[in-house]
């Protein structure tokens, strides 16, 4: 599971519940970790194309169509995402 720097997620609850499942590993993101924002776009457009609204009949048939997507995306609409921010601060 990937998590932010927050300190809620590191609290000795959390870090306990996550220990007693064995196939669980905890990620912290690193802090000011802009690269994660295009992680992020990258899931939003997944899941607004291929999940939302979307019935799968068994595990392998959602498994086919998430492998299905991306080899589609990466060989016709993968280009890097553009950084716009020009490190002024937004008007009020």
């Amino acid at each position: 599971m990937i998590l932010g720097n927050l300190s809620v997620h590191k609290h000795h609850e959390v870090l306990a519940w996550a220990a007693r499942r064995r196939r669980l590993t905890l990620h912290f993101t690193p802090t000011y970790a802009s690269w994660l924002n295009q992680v992020e776009i990258w899931f939003s457009i997944f899941a607004r194309d291929v999940l939302k609204d979307a019935v799968w009949r068994s595990g392998a048939e959602l498994v086919r169509q998430i492998m299905k997507y991306i080899r589609i995306y990466s060989s016709e609409r993968a280009k890097p995402f553009r950084w716009t921010y020009a490190g002024k601060p937004l008007a009020a």
